[in-house]
C-alpha cells in the first residue's frame, strides 16, 4: 500500500482504518506484512491524515511458540511502532494476554485495544481438554486462565482504552472440522449477549454500553450510533448450526444456551 493510496482512501470519507496483518498470522493473511520497516511510508501517511491502524498483534515465525506470539510482537513490533508514531491512532485487535493488557493500560492515549467475547469467556481448556474442540480454535489462540482474567478485568474496568471487537469468523463447518481446520470462532449470532454474560460475571453491566458502543467510536473519531438495543435476562438455546450459503456454520455455544437476549 502506497502513501498516495492512503491519502486517496481517506479522502473518500468512507475508509477510516487500515488493517496490519503479519504474513501468515491468521487465515488468508499469506500476503501480509513481512517487515515493519517496509510499511513505514504508508504508516507515516496514515499518521499525517488521521487514519487508524488496526493490528493483528502476533508474530508468525514458525520458531516462536504459538502461545508466545503476542508477547514477542509487543517487543519486536509494537514498541518501535508506538515510539516512532506518537500521533498515530493504533488498535491492537483481539488481544489475548495479560502482557497486552498491561501494555495498552500503560501506553499513550493513541493506543487502544479490542477484545473478543470468546477471549473473555473461555481459556485454552475449552479448546484442548477432553479432545480437540475445533470450534474454539482461533488466532490469537485461547490462553491460560490468568490471561482471560486479565482481559476480563480490563474490559469491565470502564477504561476507554478497551472496547469490543468480535473477530467473528463464519468458516463453514466442514472447514473447521477437518484435519487442518481454519482459525476463527463464529460469535455474530450472539455477540452482544455473550459480552453481557462476561460483564455480568464481574458485576459490571454498567460499563457494558461504553465497551460496546462508546469507547471504540471515540478512538476511531466516529459518531455514536443513535439506535438502541434492549437486553433482557432471558435464556435461549443456540442452534447446532446456521445455514451459510449452501453449507452450514457452527456457532459458539452450539446446542447450548446463552443467558441474555436482545428484545425485539
Amino acid at each position: 500500500t502506497t502513501p498516495d493510496e492512503i491519502r486517496t482512501a481517506m479522502k473518500t470519507g468512507f475508509i477510516k482504518a487500515v488493517k496490519y496483518y503479519p504474513a501468515g498470522a491468521t487465515t488468508n493473511s499469506e500476503f501480509g506484512v513481512t517487515a515493519l520497516s517496509k510499511v513505514y511510508p504508508a504508516i507515516e501517511a496514515m499518521e499525517e491524515v488521521g487514519m487508524v491502524l488496526c493490528i493483528h498483534s502476533e508474530v508468525s515465525r514458525s520458531e516462536i511458540d504459538i502461545f508466545d506470539r503476542e508477547a514477542v510482537f509487543i517487543d519486536e513490533v509494537m514498541t518501535p511502532l508506538v515510539r516512532d508514531f506518537k500521533k498515530l491512532k493504533i488498535v491492537m485487535e483481539h488481544i489475548s494476554t495479560d502482557k497486552a493488557v498491561n501494555y495498552v493500560k500503560n501506553g499513550p492515549s493513541n493506543l487502544a485495544a479490542s477484545i473478543t467475547a470468546h477471549h473473555l469467556l473461555y481459556n485454552r481448556n475449552a479448546l484442548l481438554v477432553g479432545g480437540i474442540k475445533p470450534h474454539f480454535y482461533c488466532l490469537p489462540i485461547l490462553k491460560r486462565e490468568k490471561h482471560r482474567l486479565a482481559l476480563l478485568e480490563a474490559a469491565t474496568s470502564g477504561s476507554p482504552k478497551f472496547f469490543a471487537g468480535t473477530d467473528s469468523a463464519p468458516h463453514v463447518t466442514g472447514d473447521k472440522e477437518s484435519a487442518c481446520g481454519c482459525a476463527g470462532v463464529y460469535t455474530a449470532h450472539a455477540a452482544v449477549e455473550l459480552y453481557a454474560e462476561a460483564f455480568e460475571s464481574q458485576g459490571a453491566l454498567k460499563h457494558l454500553e461504553a465497551f460496546l458502543s462508546v469507547n471504540g467510536c471515540a478512538h476511531y473519531g466516529m459518531k455514536q450510533n443513535t439506535k438502541k438495543l434492549k437486553l433482557v435476562k432471558k435464556e435461549w438455546a443456540v442452534p447446532a448450526t446456521y445455514e451459510f450459503g449452501g453449507e452450514t456454520v457452527t456457532p459458539l455455544r452450539a446446542g447450548h444456551t446463552v443467558a441474555w437476549s436482545i428484545e425485539e
